[in-house]
């Protein structure tokens, strides 16, 4: 499987169970994400943790469902960058749209308080 939902209780963990997520992906994640929008979830976390790249057309996914989130009153949230994921995100200065974090827990929190 390459993502996995994880439910709690009005949080949605989205984990993309890849080391590469590319081109050939990011149609499918983003059409994922936009069905779990559609069904009513507004407090998303994507899991990152497995990927050691992500290239453009997955960032561009995971900006497609922000702006979605954000227009419906919901927040999305990363964790678990590896190196090269921390890089591209500096890089594009993603890091300045997307609130992130090291552990689950702590982006979890970040929605209950």
């Amino acid at each position: 499987m390459d993502f996995i939902r994880e439910e709690h209780g009005d949080i949605l963990v989205e984990v993309v169970n890849l080391s590469r997520a590319t081109l050939k992906e990011a149609e499918e994640f983003k059409r994922r994400l936009l069905e779990d929008i559609n069904q009513g979830w507004r407090k998303i976390i994507i899991d990152l943790s497995d990927c050691e790249f992500i290239d453009s057309t997955f960032l561009g996914a995971l900006v497609v469902s922000l702006k979605k989130m954000t227009t419906l009153g919901g927040d999305l949230r990363l964790i678990g960058f590896q190196p090269a994921v921390h890089t591209m995100f500096e890089l594009t200065r993603m890091y300045r749209v997307f609130e992130s974090f090291e552990q689950k827990e702590d982006a979890l929190d970040s929605f209950r308080m």
